[in-house]
């Protein structure tokens, strides 16, 4: 019986190894890891209240914008934004499917200008 010489290594079982395990770890890592601290926070006795607001601004889809309930013109729709403060009050943009969407860009990029951090677009 002749032998054969060793010249070069087979690394198809090694490879099917190594997979086999990386399975393994994928399978059974969490990979979401919530680190929470719990505290209980003291109470002050002089409290301060912090007055945010949430302004809902409403688009029917004959391009009419209401502020709150109350029918308003683009301009004082601005108007009432640039009296709030951008970084505190949140605003939800509500916008009728059949608005054309002009309508919805000019108060986004108002707001986008202002610098307002908290917009919320609804929808359904």
């Amino acid at each position: 019986m002749r032998r054969e010489r060793f010249d070069k290594m087979n690394v198809v079982p090694f490879i099917d190894i190594v997979l086999v395990l990386l399975v393994i770890v994928l399978a059974t890592a969490s990979f979401v890891n919530n680190k929470t601290i719990k505290i209980d926070l003291p109470a002050a006795s002089s409290k301060k209240q912090e007055d945010k607001k949430n302004i809902v601004i409403a688009i029917d889809k004959d391009g009419k914008y209401f502020y709150g309930n109350e029918e308003m013109s683009l301009d004082m729709v601005k108007d009432k934004l640039g009296k709030l403060d951008a970084k505190k009050d949140t605003v939800s943009l509500h916008t009728d499917k059949k608005t054309d969407f002009h309508y919805f860009v000019d108060v986004i990029d108002y707001m986008k200008e202002k610098g307002f951090e908290n917009i919320s677009i609804v929808t359904k």
